[in-house]
């Protein structure tokens, strides 16, 4: 069955007229993929999805997003990032050279712990990159991770002293009293999308679960890949914090609960 394919001229440029024939038959693109934007699931039968190809020096991935998240569009990325900064893309490869490595896309490690602010406690997440992340389109190294987040309204925490803004739009989705997901706004006007959704429900303690209910929203902090690291203990996790936001590396925004 035909896909719902979008191969940009550019893209076509890159892989051939041959390759991007089949795929909008569908004889080489996936029915189901995860989305390498916004990491959720989709699939190019049901919805328009855009081929998406990262160009290393010497390798080559074609990956998959739903339409509404990116375009079509080829990515010139290092070859380090390439191999460093992109984990299960699912997609084809596409070898420049021979021997060439499948690179791993950076995924976003979300950690959930209790922060004290002005003598409260509030149900927090710490979200952290597993690596770089480039903005797309982006030629060099570099790590876009804040500046995205920041046109998205998330704002520069130089110190955990006040509770963040409220975040309009954005939420996280709470169910069954387990962490699924951090939605954030649809585009035009549309139904909210998952910006992260864990593979499986992340369990959460009692007592943030009641902070949580408490308050009605989740405070999300975020900070380059090296900023926080996995802290085993919520006062472990409140130093690197103050150690990020010291260094000008976090921003925050008290996001809405959804669910319960």
């Amino acid at each position: 069955m035909p896909r719902m394919l979008d191969v940009s001229d550019e893209v076509r440029a890159e892989i051939g007229d041959e390759e991007a024939d089949r795929l909008l038959a569908g004889e080489n693109a996936p029915g189901s993929y995860d989305c390498t934007s916004c990491r959720t699931p989709g699939d190019s039968e049901q919805e328009r999805t855009s081929t998406v190809l990262f160009i290393g020096d010497e390798t080559a991935v074609l990956a998959f997003a739903h339409a509404t998240c990116l375009p079509s569009q080829v990515v010139q990325v290092t070859e380090e990032q390439l191999k460093g900064a992109v984990k299960s893309i699912t997609g084809d490869t596409v070898d420049l050279e021979p021997d060439s490595i499948v690179p791993e896309q950076a995924v976003l490690g979300v950690t959930s712990g209790l922060v004290l602010i002005a003598g409260e406690l509030h149900p927090a997440l710490v979200v952290e990159p597993t690596g770089p992340i480039v903005r797309p389109g982006a030629v060099g190294a570099g790590d876009d991770f804040l500046p995205l987040l920041i046109e998205q309204g998330f704002m520069p925490v130089p110190e955990l002293a006040d509770v963040p803004p409220v975040l309009h739009g954005w939420s996280v989705l709470l169910a069954m009293g387990q962490l699924h997901a951090v939605l954030q706004p649809g585009t035009n006007g549309g139904q909210p999308v998952a910006w992260w959704q864990a593979h499986q429900p992340l369990q959460v303690t009692d007592g943030w679960r009641a902070a949580a209910n408490k308050h009605q929203q989740v405070l999300m902090f975020a900070a380059p890949v090296g900023s926080i690291g996995r802290q085993p203990r919520e006062d472990l996790l409140r130093d690197a914090l103050d150690k990020a936001a010291a260094n000008g590396k976090l921003v925050a925004a008290a996001l809405p609960l959804a669910g319960t």
